[in-house]
């Protein structure tokens, strides 16, 4: 229970927060003219406001609120898994994808991941079918309105529902009108809010290292010994090497291609930022991605996961942590809320990504091929994608609302399952697309179907196979039992198969053009 100055200075904080994104969202609507605008913005920003503005949205709330919760159960394991191989994997990625991308990109000037891809293969339905694939992405929205709701009613000592839905219809209230150009201006003002948060979370636990990490050590394995080995055989995630280090490597490569990530590089007007717009966003999101040890420290202070003689969920417990940590005295509630804050800020900074891409997705690459030509100007358009925020906005509280009263082990299970099918159909046109330039629509069509039955498969069919019928899979059969799975199994399975399938269609149409013709 947070104390009544830590209610107090929560509202005091919600209202200047409230007032200050209303300043930015006016003055960001009052610049959109088109749909364009509103998805790729009409300002020039310096490279730093875009690199801050990625890192905020690529890390989110499954960074600082989510994933600690994982680490708090299941111990260093996970700090290898989040903190060490998918960083690597996703920032390598990231480098990479940034440049070929953002050339074509620009050139072909797509709004959306779907776009870019039904331009890059000339093939409307291709584009719709990556449009109706970015429906998935609403289950990462659901993760972040999760997050947020967590860390206020904790603070405010408030009910989750009315705070949920408080939360819902302002960020998706003030989305409608600002789009890209709000979205650049709040994101970086909440990446320099959690660059502060995540050096105040990464030293709250500086007293368990008086004695250096050893001590640090001693103290979780007198709570577990498991939770200092690099496996967790016991957890539903980090079971072996192959789910820490393959998995999640296939995973971090894969997850740069979502549209909130892999687009914002468009919002850059020169080549010649490119370079430092990857240099700020790789430093700052490498110290955000480190947060998810405050975990180690949350199990420390709540070595049975219990608060009040309450079982800790996994998704309350960073925010509790907070609450009871900075608790004592007025410096330390100061710093408590500025830490609230930075929470908000690591989930409505991915939220307000997520809102503009999907909505934008929805109505560009969705309603407006299947209406014809009744969309036919900018302002229906726009008018459109506010009416589909509305609509987001409504499931999202319907889908939230049954993760905060029944999760299985996290609301990070059920956006991870979404978003990663999402990602792993598109990793092969994106990539393919980018560096094969015979690249064949057919073909990478097939990759994407692919990869989506796949994922689908390996998540539900495979595991019902086994826990209701008996079914074996052999060495694979170990991460298709019990009742929460991991979806980085599934999404790793599925880009696997779907990249060799697309090479063995590749190798095979190159047979065909290139045999002789016989005489």
């Amino acid at each position: 229970m947070a104390t009544s100055a830590q209610v107090t200075g929560a509202w005091i904080l919600v209202i200047l927060y409230m007032g200050i994104t209303l300043f930015f969202v006016i003055r960001g609507a009052l610049k959109i003219k088109n749909i364009s605008d509103f998805a790729v913005g009409s300002i020039t920003f310096s490279p730093v406001a875009v690199a801050l503005s990625l890192a905020a949205s690529m890390t989110s709330a499954a960074t600082f609120v989510i994933n600690p919760g994982f680490i708090a159960n299941y111990g260093i394991s996970g700090i290898i898994s989040y903190a060490i191989v998918l960083p690597f994997a996703s920032l390598v990625s990231l480098t990479v994808l940034t440049k070929s991308f953002r050339k074509y990109g620009q050139s072909v000037k797509a709004l959306t991941l779907a776009q870019w891809i039904g331009e890059r293969y000339k093939s409307r339905n291709y584009a719709l079918f990556m449009g109706f694939l970015a429906i998935l992405l609403i289950t990462f929205i659901v993760l972040i309105a999760v997050a947020i709701t967590m860390v206020l009613s904790k603070a405010l000592n408030a009910d989750p529902y009315m705070v949920l839905i408080a939360v819902v219809v302002f960020i998706f209230g003030y989305m409608m009108f600002g789009g890209a150009n709000s979205m650049v201006y709040t994101n970086t003002i909440q990446a320099i809010i959690m660059l502060v948060v995540a050096v105040i979370l990464l030293t709250s636990g500086y007293q368990h290292f008086s004695e250096g990490i050893g001590q640090l050590m001693r103290k979780l394995a007198a709570i577990d010994p498991v939770l200092i080995r690099a496996t967790n055989p016991g957890s539903p995630l980090f079971r072996d090497f192959y789910e820490i280090i393959f998995a999640q490597l296939i995973v971090g490569m894969a997850i740069v291609v979502q549209p909130h990530i892999i687009t914002k590089s468009l919002l850059l007007k020169k080549e010649s930022d490119v370079n430092r717009y990857l240099v700020v966003a790789v430093a700052a999101q490498l110290l955000f991605f480190l947060v998810v040890i405050t975990g180690l420290y949350a199990r420390i202070t709540f070595p049975d996961l219990m608060a009040g003689g309450v079982p800790l969920k996994n998704d309350a417990i960073v925010p509790t942590y907070v609450m009871h940590i900075f608790s004592n005295g007025n410096l330390a509630v100061v710093v408590g809320l500025i830490v609230v804050l930075g929470l908000i800020s690591a989930g409505i900074s991915t939220l307000e990504g997520l809102i503009q891409s999907v909505s934008t997705t929805i109505t560009s690459d969705i309603i407006k091929p299947l209406t014809g030509n009744w969309l036919k100007n900018d302002r229906s358009m726009i008018v459109l994608n506010r009416l589909v925020i509305v609509l987001v906005g409504l499931i999202t509280i319907w889908l939230s609302w049954k993760q905060i009263a029944s999760p299985k082990l996290s609301v990070g299970i059920f956006a991870q399952n979404g978003v990663y099918a999402y990602f792993a159909s598109a990793f092969v046109p994106v990539i393919f697309g980018i560096y094969y330039k015979k690249m064949k629509a057919g073909v990478a069509l097939t990759g994407s179907v692919v990869a989506f039955a796949v994922h689908f498969t390996v998540y539900y069919l495979m595991p019902l196979l086994v826990n209701s019928y008996g079914w074996s899979f052999g060495l694979f059969t170990r991460y298709l039992e019990g009742p929460v799975r991991n979806p980085a199994i599934a999404c790793s399975t599925a880009v696997v198969i779907s990249t060799i399938t697309v090479l063995i269609m590749i190798m095979i149409d190159k047979s065909k053009t290139q045999k002789p013709i016989q005489a």
